[in-house]
């Protein structure tokens, strides 16, 4: 059994909200996990640039450019990872766990000018 914890991260000014579930997770080899991250601006927007990485590494196991009533279409991933987004909410999905998946998973969102 292996713990994904998630952080939940202050980003930018009030008009940007992201917040993370669930906050810690256990899970058996084989399983499959959903993470959540859900983004609310204040103020209209058109482009949000999305991207989830592990124990703060810098690359990005997952990035994508979002629109705020589109669907995404597939991100590039790492394998067994897929994210979706369903306004206003991104989902990370890893199937079949392993132990190296263990470690803190990072929503990082930066709204895009």
């Amino acid at each position: 059994m292996w713990g994904l914890g998630v952080i939940i991260p202050l980003l930018g000014a009030c008009a940007l909200q992201v917040s993370q579930d669930p906050g810690e997770v256990r899970v058996m080899a084989g399983d499959e996990v959903a993470l959540g991250c859900r983004v609310v601006l204040a103020e209209p927007w058109d482009l949000l640039r999305l991207e989830w990485v592990k124990d703060g590494g810098h690359g990005a196991l997952c990035a994508t450019r979002l629109h705020p009533t589109a669907l995404a279409s597939p991100a590039p991933c790492a394998p067994r990872l897929h994210l979706a987004w369903h306004p206003p909410r991104a989902t990370l999905s890893l199937r079949q766990a392993q132990g190296d998946d263990a470690g803190r998973y990072l929503c990082r969102v930066t709204l895009e000018i």
